[in-house]
């Protein structure tokens, strides 16, 4: 008996979703646009929200930024679930060797006590920092509209928790865990951190979910990760033998350069849109900037002693230029 195998090809009656076809047309779409285009809910809400009657449960009108497409606001690394969990998964992976590192080559206990003080002292109070952007994110993506910019917001919420831990996971290494009440305890008393838990705490409340996105994922990060983690702990706390610090802090500046694009681009589409958007968040912008900036004061002077506000002077001209590569006018 003989038995004759073909191969035939079957046509597929469409190329991928008709919510994604309706942007990008009958053609095979990448799993990041399935996952994104056409999914924001528009219709059928059962009632509005009690606390804001004004608005539906999704409302553009939550933002003074004006978008003809929010689908626009698309994230140049393409993250979805599934592709954001891989990409963790790597940084975490490199996390956990070079925590192994450090242990078998007993690189802490080879710091300095005074440099060890030191990085908990600066490094500690930032766990409630990142927790304030974890949150100023959960608002980006509660208030926002468009899975294109509200669902990376989530995202980077989670990231930012993932700084928290990291954050706690270094103080117990490098000291007993009553290095985290003290961390507390800085942050809620010291005179040092008051200017800057003041601005996260009033960013908690401001209400246009794009004003929030700009005051704490450009201007306040902007400004605090290149100046803590790379003028204090890459270019002031390694030279004294802080090695160890560096290396258990890389995530850090490596996800916060990662990040950039995303924001950048959310920027740079949303001012490009129109006039009035270009004016507005590079209002936004100039506002939030200067007020982190001076809260971060006296952070970088505890960090860096005489040489911190030079230092916070570079950061800050760094960020104006990356600013107006995005399309704001300063």
């Amino acid at each position: 008996m003989n038995i004759d195998l073909q191969a035939r090809q079957i046509k597929p009656l469409r190329q991928t979703f008709n919510r994604v076809a309706a942007y990008t047309g009958d053609k095979p779409a990448s799993r990041y646009l399935e996952a994104t285009l056409g999914v924001q809910p528009t219709a059928n809400f059962h009632y509005r929200p009690t606390w804001e009657p004004e608005f539906e449960v999704y409302d553009t009108r939550r933002t003074a930024v004006k978008m003809a497409d929010w689908y626009a606001l698309r994230d140049p690394r393409q993250y979805y679930y599934a592709t954001w969990t891989m990409a963790r998964a790597r940084q975490q992976e490199s996390m956990e060797a070079s925590y192994q590192f450090v242990e078998s080559r007993g690189l802490i206990g080879k710091m300095s006590d005074a440099v060890r003080a030191n990085a908990c002292e600066m490094l500690m109070p930032l766990r409630h920092v990142a927790w304030g952007a974890n949150m100023n994110n959960c608002t980006v993506c509660a208030r926002g509209y468009g899975t294109a910019f509200t669902a990376p917001a989530m995202l980077h919420a989670m990231d930012q928790l993932g700084v928290a831990q990291h954050l706690t996971r270094l103080g117990l290494a490098l000291d007993e865990p009553g290095v985290l009440e003290a961390g507390r305890n800085d942050w809620l008393q010291n005179p040092h951190w008051q200017p800057l838990r003041e601005l996260v705490e009033n960013t908690l409340v401001i209400q246009d979910p794009f004003e929030v996105f700009v005051a704490q994922n450009l201007a306040l990060d902007g400004l605090l990760y290149p100046l803590i983690y790379g003028q204090y702990v890459d270019e002031h706390l390694a030279i004294q033998g802080g090695t160890a610090v560096a290396m258990l802090t890389a995530f850090m500046p490596e996800w916060h350069d990662e990040s950039a694009r995303w924001i950048d681009a959310v920027v740079k589409v949303a001012a490009a849109e129109s006039g009035d958007n270009r004016g507005l968040i590079s209002n936004w912008y100039a506002t939030h900037v200067a007020r982190a900036q001076a809260a971060l004061v006296p952070v970088a002077k505890l960090a860096l002693g005489d040489a911190g506000a030079e230092a916070l002077c570079a950061v800050r001209e760094t960020l104006d230029a990356r600013a107006r590569k995005a399309g704001l006018t300063l």
